[in-house]
């Protein structure tokens, strides 16, 4: 996926649901979270093992979710990815986002079918660093050279 095309996914985005997400603040899903957050995002937690996470209301599964949501990310294996994609489009959710390492093809294509986009194997808090800044300040050449300054959300 191009980088144009990861903006606009980032900058249209403003309501994330996090599959998977841990109340435990060493997880990787809950720094991607806490950074989300501190950009502007709503994020809703999903996971049946907590109330609330960071200050935000856990749910149960997807069905449970009363808000519109514009993204689904998943923190799951990549075989259990399958059992996402309906719930995610009877949410009406845009977009399914699969957390690094996390690859299925055939929940892909399904998703796409149904007229989501998909990205696959990327963390929404590193794409959101390398494309708006930040991520470079740890020395990670980004391959984006710019003399704008990031442009964070509202």
């Amino acid at each position: 996926m191009d980088n144009a095309t990861l903006r606009r996914i980032l900058d249209e985005t403003r309501t994330i649901a996090m599959v998977g997400l841990s109340g435990n603040w060493f997880r990787p899903s809950y720094f991607a979270a806490k950074y989300l957050l501190d950009r502007g995002y709503k994020v809703i937690p999903v996971n049946p093992n907590y109330e609330e996470i960071l200050g935000q209301k856990c749910y149960p599964d997807l069905a449970s979710i009363p808000d519109d949501v514009d993204l689904v990310d998943l923190f799951q294996r990549s075989e259990a990815v399958p059992q996402f994609v309906q719930p995610t489009i009877d949410l009406g959710a845009r977009v399914l986002w699969l957390q690094l390492g996390v690859i299925n093809e055939e929940a892909a294509e399904k998703a796409k079918e149904a007229g989501l986009e998909v990205v696959m194997d990327r963390c929404m808090k590193i794409e959101y660093a390398r494309l708006y800044g930040g991520l470079n300040w740890s020395g990670v050449d980004t391959g984006i050279i710019s003399a704008k300054r990031p442009r964070h959300l509202p």
